[in-house]
């Protein structure tokens, strides 16, 4: 399994990017069709009007993209996205220059 930095919004029940928001570890199955984030498993999804992953236990319905070094992940969103305790490290390294974890190359 693929591990990477993400950002993950939640999108159901919330106005346009204002669901919490997380800095995290996400894993992802070998096809990167699934993700997996707090106990939750994920699904890529297509044809959802602003989420790219769907839970499959409840089908909320979730944004996952590699975070902005100048923190603009959300359009409209909350500010303050939680930068889960794990993946803080990595985090302000990556907002220092460092490259991703498994993205040195692009």
């Amino acid at each position: 399994m693929a591990r990477r930095l993400m950002f993950v919004q939640l999108k159901t029940g919330h106005g346009t990017d204002r669901g919490p928001s997380w800095i995290g570890w996400v894993d992802f199955s070998k096809t990167w069709s699934t993700a997996y984030f707090r106990g939750r498993t994920l699904r890529r999804a297509k044809g959802l009007s602003a989420a790219n992953f769907q839970d499959v236990g409840t089908a909320e319905e979730f944004w996952l993209s590699a975070p902005k070094r100048d923190r603009t992940d959300t359009r409209y969103g909350p500010a303050g996205t939680e930068v889960e305790p794990e993946a803080a490290e990595v985090y302000r390294a990556f907002l220092a220059g460092a490259a991703l974890p498994g993205r040195e190359n692009g």
